[in-house]
């Protein structure tokens, strides 16, 4: 059934149908079709415009309508044009009449506005939820490691050691900036267009100060050309969802280069990887390797909506229509891949023994040699011309600082003495780095402490 054939005298074309339709992907709000029509015929009663039997009426019938498909006793019927259609189709074959005034002072252009809101705002909350059980995995990683020394890297150069609780928490502070940014968009998409009409509101008394309550909103949208022609808050979600994907992106690389044998950093869990099928040792990152790749698909779905809207005159246009399937779809990639990766993450192994020596190895002890030598009285830019030559040394012999001789650091300058050892090993090497924010025990404890009780109150 359409809801517009009135002024039409030839059915449209088969083709034109099946281009025109969404009910294949709008389908899956339903529930909140459902949820904003009661609040609709809620208001309507209130303001005189149904009777309280029509109200009651109608209520029933669409409470009927959500128990059974929920049940799977009612199977949406993909033939309508959308769900709006199915919907309202299906409650006038429940209850008559009266299931025509459910359209009252409503068009389909503020009812989508509202379905998508409603349907955004619950995967905000939901998808919001899943980050935060990410950072509780690294949170657990973090406490769990403020003694496991690892080399921090620049430009991937080997660079100076931290632990692998101080690495672990620049993801945590990357993720709870993820959450502020979905925090910021639930608070400003939540306000409820119905009652915009197709573009220029109606002449029947709404309240839609109640609907908004009714719903949860934070009030009504303040112009009615904007409020079914917004898609914001699609763009800011998808943009909040991109650096999502980005943030995962990064540490699934990261994952993936310490699971290789020139790292061997990690083991990953056998049901986080999977083999080859023709070379039997392969035990490959494969969920690593998939978030990366999908982090494209979400992107993609931005510069679509982007592209979509850029050039479209005010108010409602078709091409709007385009911002579900894109829209959905990264919000089933995002919330599978924070799901899979708290997995992954959560049964990890880490080879601690194997992150020191290569922290060793790597000359990362070579700042605070020089550090070392300036706090014996020796100029900084001596100093780092002695440790650069002494780490040559180390290179020609195979052998990192900590392995080279006290004769051979005399050499270079007298200035050097047994005490070279203790100021140049991992654990004194981090620990000494205490101011907030950098890995030492003390301050990354207390940074441990204010991430246990984000994690409480938020």
């Amino acid at each position: 059934m359409k809801l517009w054939g009135g002024r039409f005298t030839k059915e449209t074309d088969e083709l034109v149908d099946e281009f025109n339709a969404s009910i294949s992907y709008d389908k899956r709000f339903y529930k909140q079709d459902i949820l904003g029509s009661i609040a609709h015929v809620t208001m309507l009663e209130k303001q005189h415009i149904l009777t309280p039997d029509e109200k009651d009426t109608i209520v029933e019938g669409l409470k009927s309508i959500l128990d059974d498909i929920e049940n799977k006793k009612l199977e949406i019927d993909e033939s309508f044009e959308d769900i709006h259609s199915f919907v309202e189709s299906t409650l006038i074959e429940r209850v008559g009449d009266a299931g025509k005034k459910l359209h009252t002072g409503r068009s389909r252009n503020d009812q989508v506005a509202l379905d998508m809101r409603l349907y955004i705002r619950d995967e905000v909350i939901m998808v919001n939820d899943l980050v935060k059980d990410l950072m509780a995995v690294i949170h657990r990683i973090m406490q769990e490691n403020l003694e496991t020394y690892m080399p921090g890297f620049t430009h991937l150069q080997k660079a100076q050691p931290v632990t692998l609780a101080h690495h672990m928490g620049a993801y945590f502070e990357m993720f709870r900036r993820d959450r502020g940014r979905l925090r910021d968009i639930y608070d400003r998409m939540n306000y409820c267009p119905l009652g915009a009409g197709a573009l220029a509101g109606t002449t029947y008394p709404l309240d839609r100060n109640d609907t908004a309550s009714l719903l949860q909103f934070d009030g009504p949208t303040i112009n009615s050309m904007d409020s079914v022609s917004d898609r914001d808050y699609l763009i800011e979600l998808l943009s909040a969802f991109s650096t999502i994907m980005m943030h995962l992106s990064r540490l699934c690389e990261e994952i993936i280069m310490w699971n290789s044998d020139e790292y061997r950093f990690v083991e990953m869990d056998d049901t986080y990887s999977t083999g080859s099928s023709i070379m039997p040792q392969k035990k490959n990152p494969d969920i690593a390797e998939l978030i990366r790749g999908k982090t494209g698909r979400v992107y993609g779905a931005l510069v679509s909506m982007l592209t979509t809207m850029k050039g479209l005159p005010l108010a409602y246009n078709k091409d709007m229509q385009e911002d579900k399937e894109m829209t959905f779809d990264a919000v089933d990639t995002v919330k599978g891949c924070l799901t899979l990766c708290a997995g992954m993450l959560d049964k990890m192994v880490f080879n601690t023994a194997r992150m020191e020596k290569s922290a060793r190895q790597g000359f990362t002890n070579a700042t605070d040699a020089a550090d070392y030598l300036v706090n014996k009285g020796v100029p900084f830019r001596d100093a780092h011309g002695i440790i650069g030559r002494l780490v040559l040394k180390c290179i020609e012999q195979g052998i990192s600082l900590d392995e080279l001789s006290l004769d051979e650091y005399k050499k270079e300058s007298d200035a050097f003495d047994g005490d070279i050892y203790e100021a140049i090993a991992m654990k004194t090497c981090v620990d000494r780095r205490n101011i907030i924010g950098a890995p030492g025990r003390k301050a990354m404890a207390a940074v441990i402490a204010m991430n246990r009780e984000y994690l409480e109150e938020t």
